[in-house]
């Protein structure tokens, strides 16, 4: 029998699924918030919310999968080809009538795309009133998007479903493919927090994947692109390194010794942590050597160093 979780508060964290993701958004998304997560097709949307809801699963929560852009049985290969088990995920594949090719469900009297848009929302509702989960993901925005035909009608269809699933205690993922030709910020404005995730293909090389945070409010996250790949097991997350980040706590009184007395006595007792030393020189004038000398003292002092080559292999 699964396990009823305790409730958190409003706006306190609810984990991702992914650590290096959680890091980055200073604990994960906001409990019994709306959250836009954006990208072009292929960049990763599908897989970062199915982790949402195996993690949530995992802790005896219940999660649902609400889709109109991708079928159940494609939403069931993309998790095996992962090496995921859904067992415990509901997945509602959201079929709106003018799009059943049902004879009996076709409007043949009127056209009318307000009672299409309404009976596809209610349809969402019945599906979440019946699951009654604590996690959602609803993919996409798109569809709701071309329904709506309008700006202002298809705001107000999303702030309904926001109400909604916040009366209902629901932490929730909108995935949004950007179709559009141009960033629709009513939808920043609507979400809780907003994460951009991109795929951009370099002239040379393999394709690059990164992410941004644009905004979680109440949340101090780490700004700026992180890359990250999607590989068997889901996506792989390597936050950006900033110094800001790294606070020199125990080293601001401290010096990097070289090892060598005379070379520290040069350099004023040893190199300041936190700081970059640029060694130049021409070939074959010991600048690797200098920098080993470095790297194997701060081994000695039980410190952990990291050397990164471009010219020469790792037996050199």
């Amino acid at each position: 029998m699964r396990q009823e979780p305790s409730s958190p508060s409003d706006g306190s964290v609810v984990s991702t699924g992914l650590d290096p993701l959680n890091y980055i958004l200073d604990g994960g998304y906001a409990y019994n918030r709306v959250h836009l997560i954006e990208g072009e097709p292929g960049s990763g949307k599908t897989t970062l919310g199915l982790q949402f809801l195996l993690a949530g699963r995992d802790a005896g929560e219940r999660c649902l999968y609400i889709t109109l852009s991708e079928s159940r049985d494609e939403l069931l290969h993309v998790a095996r080809t992962h090496g995921w088990d859904m067992t415990g995920v509901d997945i509602f594949e959201l079929v709106p009538p003018e799009l059943s090719l049902d004879v009996d469900r076709e409007q043949s009297i009127v056209y009318s795309s307000d009672l299409e848009l309404g009976e596809t929302v209610n349809m969402v509702m019945e599906a979440v009133s019946k699951v009654e989960p604590t996690r959602i993901v609803f993919d996409s925005l798109s569809e709701i998007r071309l329904l709506a035909q309008g700006p202002l009608r298809f705001r107000r269809q999303l702030l309904a479903l926001k109400h909604y699933f916040a009366q209902r205690g629901c932490t929730a993922l909108f995935l949004d493919d950007l179709t559009q030709t141009e960033d629709d910020l009513s939808l920043h404005s609507l979400a809780h927090g907003v994460v951009r995730l991109e795929q951009i293909a370099l002239p040379y090389g393999s394709e690059r994947r990164r992410l941004r945070v644009y905004k979680m409010r109440a949340r101090a996250f780490r700004g700026g692109f992180h890359d990250f790949v999607i590989r068997r097991g889901g996506l792989q997350i390597f936050p950006r390194l900033t110094a800001v980040a790294h606070p020199d706590t125990g080293f601001v009184d401290r010096l990097a010794s070289s090892g060598i007395d005379e070379l520290d006595t040069l350099s004023g007792g040893g190199l300041d942590y936190g700081t970059t030393t640029l060694i130049i020189g021409p070939s074959g004038s010991g600048k690797t050597t200098l920098s080993l000398q470095y790297v194997f003292a701060a081994l000695e002092r039980g410190e952990k160093a990291l050397f990164v080559s471009f010219d020469e292999t790792e037996r050199v």
